[in-house]
Parts: C-alpha cells; structure tokens; sequence
C-alpha cells in the first residue's frame, strides 16, 4: 500500500536563506531564494547558499520521491559547479530527476538568476532507505 506523498517542510535554515517552494513532486522540485541577505563579502550571492538550495529542493524531491515507497531519502553525494554570480533579486532552483530508483535517486539542479541566466548546476544522489522506529 503506497502511502500518502510527503509535504515538503522548510527547515530553520531554510527559513533564514527566504526559500519559498514554488512546485513539489519526485520529478521536480521549483524554489526561489533571494539574493540580499545571502552574499558573501563582496556582495555576491554566497555559493554556500547557492549549494545549501541545490541540496534542499533535491533532497525535498528525493523524500516525495522515498514516502511513495514507505521509505525515506538520505543524503549521499553532493556536487555543486558554480558559473557565474548572482547580484540582486531572486535565483530560481530547479531540481530535475535523473534516475528515480528503488535504493537510489539522482536529481540534477539548476540555479539561475531573474534574466535567466544559469548561476549554478549541481547534482546530488540520495538512498531510499527504510524508516526506523
């Protein structure tokens, strides 16, 4: 019996970057976080935080993903290639799936900025595993 799929819940991190979830499935996960108050010391958008959104609306889309089969997503891998850097206003995060196994799934992310233009691309691999307790 498949069971319900999980609701994606903003963290305490999460909530201090502004991340604000535009559309959630296994498939794809959309999510926006504003530039101000995430930049670096120069006033780049930090690429930490681009890093810490990749992971979230990945690791968001493999959980839809793991509760469709009773189980539960963790983290195993992570990479992130930045591109360029984000100035002002809102980046967009786009998770993809690439493989949506029943051990193991991949989603590829892509950040860009309001024009458009792609600040980062990341790809992150969680196992499905099985709940305990």
């Amino acid at each position: 019996m498949q069971q319900e799929p999980w609701k994606i819940q903003l963290g305490e991190l999460d909530k201090k970057l502004g991340v604000v979830v535009l559309e959630e499935s296994a498939e794809r996960v959309v999510a926006t976080m504003p530039v101000a108050g995430n930049t670096q010391s120069f006033g780049l958008l930090h690429g930490g935080a681009m890093a810490c959104l990749a992971e979230a609306v990945g690791s968001w889309a493999a959980v839809v993903h793991a509760s469709s089969l009773g189980k539960v997503a963790v983290g195993v891998d992570i990479n992130a290639t930045h591109h360029a850097s984000g100035r002002s206003g809102v980046v967009t995060a786009t998770a993809t799936a690439i493989h949506l196994g029943r051990t193991l799934c991949s989603h590829e992310i892509i950040i860009v900025d309001e024009a458009g233009k792609r600040l980062c691309t990341a790809r992150i691999t969680n196992a499905v595993v099985e709940r305990k307790g």
